[in-house]
């Protein structure tokens, strides 16, 4: 018992060590991605422990476009420097190397955003894909299409595909040729 309790702990301090050091706040499935890739945890104590962190308010979770996002505490952080020396030195410089590696990704992913709406007057359905970078929205798009299934396709592609898209239609918006026209 004594050393799941222990397990458990270290855990949550790996949870909050990745959490705190990232600086971006992220996801359910970013977390789990880091998780169980590492082999750190299973999926169903990994939602355990992010339960019983925002239970006792070392991390928030926001719902941010159909999707919550976990940050770190000041109390989380708190605790974590208290017992940061816990976490073995490879696990904290493994978690570092993910950081490193993934940051970029993770912060494009948390930059691009796409969801839609049924707009029950019409029965049409509003699509709203957005990119932002450091807090500034670079484009915002929105779109009323006819079914539920071209909305998907455009969040979908939006995601997928947004630097190319982003570019794309930047480009054209600035092209002086179409001016002359």
């Amino acid at each position: 018992m004594f050393k799941q309790y222990l397990d458990d702990a270290k855990n949550k301090l790996l949870l909050l060590y990745l959490i705190n050091n990232i600086d971006i706040p992220l996801s359910n499935s970013q977390i789990s991605q880091f998780a169980l890739n590492e082999n750190y945890m299973n999926y169903f104590s990994l939602q355990k422990y992010l339960s019983e962190m925002i239970e006792i308010d070392y991390i928030n979770a926001k719902k941010d476009n159909n999707t919550t996002r976990y940050t770190i505490t000041e109390e989380g952080a708190k605790s974590l420097d208290y017992f940061e020396e816990h976490i073995p030195s490879d696990i904290r410089n493994r978690i570092n190397e993910y950081i490193l590696e993934n940051k970029m990704a993770i912060k494009k992913d948390y930059g691009t955003t796409a969801n839609y709406v049924k707009n029950d007057a019409s029965n049409d359905y509003t699509v709203n894909c957005s990119v932002s970078e450091d807090n500034i929205t670079l484009m915002n798009i929105s779109l009323s299409v006819v079914n539920k299934e071209q909305a998907k396709i455009i969040c979908k592609n939006w995601q997928y595909n947004v630097g190319n898209l982003y570019g794309h239609i930047l480009e054209t918006l600035t092209d002086l040729k179409l001016e002359n026209n």
